[in-house]
């Protein structure tokens, strides 16, 4: 299966009474497994998980810590991006030239890579103190 079938499939889960936008997500962790989420909503906005977000759960939860390869897909005119928040969960375990394949449901495509989400990513080398 691909991932970006894998992506396509799991998306069908999503629980989406409030927006009725589903996404689903799919990772491939650096064994070659991947791991798929969807978005996942809540009365209380906030409160909600996106399929990005649910897919490196996925991935950690096995055991898995750097993704080499993600895709995205929702039913909207163009290929979705990832949120800002997911743009940074992505890069906490993927590298600047990880590929990542953002599509539509129509099969419209746009290929990317996690540092072109997330140009001046945060990282943990911001948080080294000066001499240390």
């Amino acid at each position: 299966m691909s991932l970006l079938d894998a992506a396509r499939e799991v998306r069908d889960a999503a629980y989406v009474p409030y927006s009725h936008f589903k996404v689903g997500a799919a990772v491939r962790g650096k064994s070659g497994a991947i791991y798929r989420g969807c978005n996942v909503e809540n009365v209380a906005y906030p409160e909600g998980t996106c399929a990005e977000a649910g897919a490196i759960a996925a991935m950690v939860a096995g055991g898995e810590t750097e993704l080499t390869e993600v895709a995205v897909i929702a039913d909207s005119p163009a290929p979705v991006p990832p949120c800002g928040g997911c743009r940074q969960k992505l890069a906490e375990f993927g590298c600047s030239d990880t590929p990542v394949l953002l599509a539509t449901t129509s099969g419209e495509t746009l290929a990317t890579t996690i540092g072109e989400l997330l140009p001046g990513r945060f990282d943990a080398g911001h948080m080294e103190r000066a001499g240390s």
